[in-house]
């Protein structure tokens, strides 16, 4: 953002500070303009022909700036992801416990990416591997969804879960 002098444009199109237009001058008697009244003049557009100045106090402009960013920053949703991490010779009670972990964290409005990853010779055997994801996806089925399909990705099945619906703390319907 230009302010006064860096300024480089020979004519400028000039906006007073209580929003009326001052129309198209000279740069040199908008600097004159708005040191008359002790203020800055600030390049707003500088795609314009001729470019979009305003006669403002900087310092107020750049606090305002960055309130309008917080608050910008405030509304955005962040969509949280959690991880759980399978092999594929788990025991039963282990995979029991990591699906109510799921089954929590989705309940709770977070995504789940689901990973299972093989080790060795385990490659052979990646039918067995989808088998157990695709047994966690059939048991959360009625509060998740499949964001992303089954994806063997090097020696790693990947899946991503998102809560169905908004009836869950902090789910958002996507």
């Amino acid at each position: 953002m230009r302010i006064n002098r860096q300024i480089r444009a020979d004519k400028v199109r000039v906006i007073n500070s209580d929003g009326s237009q001052a129309g198209v001058m000279s740069l040199s008697e908008a600097l004159n303009l708005a040191a008359d009244k002790d203020l800055d003049l600030v390049e707003i557009s500088s795609n314009a022909k001729p470019p979009v100045c305003k006669i403002i106090d900087f310092g107020k402009y750049k606090y305002q700036q960055l309130k309008r960013e917080k608050e910008g920053k405030k509304s955005q949703h962040q969509v949280k992801l959690k991880e759980i991490k399978f092999k594929p010779n788990i025991d039963n009670h282990d995979f029991l416990t990591k699906e109510k972990h799921a089954k929590e964290f989705i309940l709770k409005g977070y995504k789940v990416k689901v990973t299972l990853s093989f080790r060795g010779r385990q490659m052979l055997h990646t039918e067995q591997g989808k088998k157990i994801i695709q047994r966690l996806i059939d048991d959360l089925q009625d509060i998740a969804q499949i964001e992303s399909p089954l994806k063997l990705m090097g020696r790693t099945i990947v899946t991503v879960l998102a809560p169905i619906g908004k009836k869950y703390k902090g789910a958002s319907s996507e």
